[in-house]
């Protein structure tokens, strides 16, 4: 695998064999365990080689914990863990070999379940990956097949929406320079999501490494102060305003009393807008579209789906540009099924979106119809709808003309027409969804 990147570990981790089991069985109270952390906890650390012990005066959380450690540590790679956790020996090799080989990816072991009463140690099974809701909480689900029928092989890296917030790797500059933890994201709860979606929309992946494993215990029923919950329902506003643009109001609709914070303290996420138009981020459809399409709104879930055919000439829509596709005009070109340029959809929404990595919506110049980047909101979003109707015509709402295949001399285009049925006017999908069987 070649040499390692040197490593950093912002948190330590405990071993079985040192903490004894009959004083975890409860919640200890804080000034019972308060003064292990003092000189008894410097003096441990001091004869661990390579080990560096940094204290705050006062509370950070874990996010700016973190964040502390990050801005002190030298190695290439940054590993973030809970203090709750056993390693294996194994555990971190595969894991720096990955980022190794890309340094925008961000890893994660196989996480196993220590039991909090007893601390008996449970591995998982099958192959899951982290997720997300519309709450914006993270969960566990069991890898879905078109997924399984990726990986070549049982240890194959598993690509994930969103990595768990228990252990994370990832290369030191690449944490720094694509802004790290946001700063004003208070105590513990949401970071990893935050970081998951950042790293997706801006140009990198999340994975889990099932060669790795490592311990973490869960408790039956978390336990947090209304001090915590709030900063958490915080954090989670600021990722909505942040990285969700316009479906940010479909969190509001199933957090209502994150809607309310909103309301009542509007945050300001200038700094990390201002990140994402520097890193040249994705908007969120991206995400739902190429990420985890599972978490689509049923009012913006792809009713359409596939190669759009023209009935009348037989070809396939198509964008045959070069290089940056933005304005591209659209053609009929013959049918492929291995151009990602001639997978299309058509949301509930009533947008046309064009398969590629950027989320660029049909969009019409001068009758012509061309790519442009998808609108989420605003009056000039209607420019950007389209009517899939039964008899196959498709009508741009705004003007009420049809979409129609136009043969030029060495080209079929497509413009706007009036509507009236002809053949070249008439076009269907590959595939329809379940939601409009």
């Amino acid at each position: 695998m070649g040499r390692y990147p040197k490593m950093s570990l912002p948190h330590s981790t405990w071993r079985r064999r040192s903490v004894p089991a009959s004083p975890c069985r409860g919640r200890c109270p804080r000034y019972g365990i308060h003064w292990q952390l003092k000189s008894s906890l410097s003096e441990y650390v001091a004869r661990l080689e390579g080990v560096k012990l940094l204290r705050s005066n006062k509370r950070l959380g874990a996010i700016r914990a973190r964040m502390l450690g990050a801005t002190r540590a030298t190695g290439d790679v940054l590993v973030f863990m809970d203090s709750h956790c056993e390693c294996h020996p194994g555990w971190l090799e595969p894991l720096l070999s990955r980022i190794a080989g890309d340094r925008s990816r961000v890893v994660s072991p196989v996480i196993d379940v220590i039991d909090w009463k007893n601390f008996q140690y449970y591995p998982s099974k099958d192959l899951q990956r982290g997720v997300l809701d519309w709450k914006l909480d993270f969960h566990w689900e069991p890898l879905p097949e078109r997924e399984r029928k990726t990986l070549q092989s049982p240890i194959s890296p598993v690509r994930s929406p969103v990595v768990p917030s228990g252990v994370v790797a990832i290369d030191r500059h690449y944490f720094q320079n694509t802004g790290a933890y946001d700063p004003l994201m208070s105590l513990q709860g949401g970071e990893n999501l935050e970081l998951s979606l950042k790293v997706w929309l801006c140009g990198g992946s999340v994975e889990i490494l099932p060669c790795s494993r490592v311990g973490h215990i869960y408790r039956n029923q978390e336990t947090h102060s209304p001090l915590d919950q709030e900063a958490a329902l915080r954090n989670k506003v600021r990722i909505a305003e942040t990285w969700l643009g316009s479906f940010k109001e479909t969190f509001y609709r199933h957090s209502p009393e994150a809607f309310s914070l909103s309301k009542a303290e509007k945050p300001d996420c200038t700094e990390r807008l201002q990140l994402q138009r520097r890193l040249g981020c994705r908007m969120f459809h991206w995400f739902l579209a190429n990420i985890y399409p599972e978490l689509y709104p049923s009012e913006c879930r792809p009713r359409f789906s596939g190669k759009l055919h023209n009935t009348g000439l037989g070809f396939c829509v198509d964008c045959q540009a070069e290089g940056d596709i933005l304005g591209c005009a659209m053609m009929l070109a013959l049918c492929s099924d291995s151009r990602q340029q001639q997978h299309l959809k058509h949301t509930s929404r009533k947008e046309i979106h064009f398969g590629s990595p950027q989320h660029l919506c049909f969009d019409v110049r001068q009758e012509q119809v061309i790519l442009q980047k998808c609108i989420e909101e605003g009056p000039a979003i209607h420019q950007q709808h389209w009517d899939f109707q039964e008899n196959g015509m498709i009508v741009h709402v705004l003007s009420g003309k049809c979409m129609e295949a136009v043969v030029q001399e060495n080209s079929k285009d497509l413009y706007l027409r009036q509507c009236d049925g002809k053949a070249s006017q008439l076009w269907r999908f590959d595939n329809i969804s379940s939601v409009d069987k």
